[in-house]
């Protein structure tokens, strides 16, 4: 078993990426969160990882899952929206 021991590495392994703050720079940015909140965000990952699991990458779809935890955390923190009010 592989001990992964920087930051980096444990993001890639989790994530597919290393800088999950940069990620939730760009959701913040993105037309979804902007119109709807963080709430579809973790919708939409959850279905991108359905996709990845109907055509067997597992793999995928575990980091998938993974980020839309950190979607939903940050929610939960009050870092992100997750519902935007309609005016």
């Amino acid at each position: 078993m592989q001990v992964i021991t920087t930051q980096t590495e444990r993001n890639v392994a989790m994530y597919g990426f290393a800088d999950m703050d940069a990620y939730m720079e760009s959701v913040k940015r993105s037309i979804t969160y902007k119109f709807t909140g963080g709430n579809m965000i973790v919708a939409g990952l959850m279905s991108d990882a359905q996709e990845q699991m109907a055509h067997d990458d597992t793999e995928g779809a575990r980091q998938t899952l993974n980020i839309a935890k950190a979607v939903l955390f940050q929610i939960m923190e009050g870092t992100l929206i997750g519902t935007v009010e309609r005016k």
